[in-house]
């Protein structure tokens, strides 16, 4: 049967609007709350903090600015080290340069796809004198934060969580986004939730929420005047962007249980061919499935090459590639990603220090193996790729989806 391309696009993941956010908006306009203070500030900052479990949560511009501000709360000063996920965006770890701080990247495991603990224990006695470690929950997953959690502890090391993925994602029954001593979330247009644009910083320190607030707004001092003593931030959060998060929170949970369907569905219909699905621990977490993603096996992937910004593949009859399939789906006019380019493999942070574990403790013979170390994320980055995972998107849309990836294999 002809495989037609879609009408509309079919999209990685775009916003999903439901009427309430236009209302909290418009309210901010008719009232002129336009500025960075206002109800839906206030509204979304309580019930952050309510549904996630800490104490307090200061709303920002960006998920950046609030990694930003979390490394300043943990004193990351120029020439410190800080221990950082591998496989993520660079958000996670461009707020470390910000702050003059070198990014040290520890290698994924295939469990999760996030940081290897193993690699962890391995950093610490590379570098004992490190006392930062950003951990990115990668597409949704929660990593493996007991073992993480532990061994930070031991080493007297503070964790930042960067739960911009993983909003309403739990592990052991407990929300992401409250396993570090600073956390942060992202409202950005493609996230679970979406504010077009914003963040939140979660603590449960009064005085570190205090301190993010002040540095948001320019470390403004309590004078008549405009009084300055240490450096400040346009970082805070408007009212109106406020009010799209606050239209959107009440369907968190639909989204998520919209997310999973999908992953489900793609579990189902691509169960014959040679290929997983992200993994998770279905005993100890639930994800928010915001991306599904795939994994094809290793004697299934036809040659590809890539360079920093080109690939190429050749077709091999039975097998396939990230790069064939997302050429495919573009093809019928659907949207699918790479995996996160790993840190350690990026241009700006090539000579930066990169821990994994030794080859006879790999957890898979299919391993990228150098010098006898493990390069997990390299790896996933080589065999894996993003799914359009809208949840606009119908199951017959998806159906198509799914055959055209079949295609690839034929």
């Amino acid at each position: 049967m002809e495989i037609k391309p879609f009408e509309k696009k079919i999209w990685l993941s775009s916003p999903t609007m439901h009427g309430e956010e236009l209302e909290y908006m418009t309210k901010a306009y008719q009232t002129n709350w336009m500025s960075t203070v206002g109800e839906n500030l206030d509204q979304i900052e309580k019930y952050t903090a309510e549904i996630i479990g800490c104490k307090y949560a200061v709303a920002l511009s960006c998920g950046t600015a609030t990694l930003h501000l979390a490394t300043k709360l943990a004193g990351v000063k120029p020439g410190d080290k800080v221990f950082c996920s591998d496989v993520t965006f660079d958000a996670s770890v461009n707020p470390i340069m910000y702050e003059g701080g070198t990014p040290i990247f520890i290698d994924t495991e295939y469990d999760t796809w996030n940081m290897d603990p193993r690699a962890l224990e391995k950093a610490f006695e590379i570098y004992p004198e490190v006392k930062v470690v950003v951990i990115a929950n990668l597409y949704g997953t929660p990593g493996k934060m007991d073992e993480i959690a532990a061994i930070c502890k031991k080493h007297g090391a503070i964790i930042i969580e960067d739960a911009a993925e993983s909003l309403g994602a739990t592990y052991k029954g407990k929300q992401t986004g409250t396993f570090g001593t600073y956390n942060a979330i992202s409202f950005n247009g493609n996230k679970i939730i979406t504010g077009s644009s914003g963040g939140m910083l979660l603590t449960n320190s009064l005085e570190a929420a205090n301190k993010a607030r002040k540095w948001s707004t320019q470390s403004r001092e309590d004078a008549p005047w405009y009084q300055h003593e240490e450096v400040g931030y346009n970082y805070r959060m408007s009212n109106v962007i406020a009010g799209v998060v606050r239209g959107q929170y009440p369907y968190l949970k639909e989204h998520i249980a919209q997310k999973k369907a999908i992953y489900m569905r793609y579990k189902e219909g691509l169960k014959n061919l040679p290929v997983t699905m992200n993994p998770y621990d279905e005993s100890i977490m639930e994800p928010n499935f915001w991306l599904s993603c795939l994994l094809i096996d290793e004697d299934a992937m036809c040659k590809q090459v890539r360079s920093d910004s080109q690939a190429c593949y050749v077709k091999e009859k039975g097998k396939s590639c990230p790069t064939e399939i997302l050429e495919t789906l573009a093809k019928y006019n659907a949207e699918g990603r790479p995996i996160w380019k790993p840190m350690h493999m990026q241009p700006l942070y090539r000579m930066n220090p990169f821990i994994t574990i030794e080859g006879n403790g790999r957890a898979r013979t299919n391993a990228y193996i150098a010098g006898g170390a493990v390069d997990v994320g390299a790896d996933i980055f080589e065999r894996g790729l993003c799914l359009p995972s809208d949840n606009k998107m119908t199951a017959s849309e998806q159906d198509k989806i799914i055959e055209i990836i079949k295609s690839c294999f034929e």
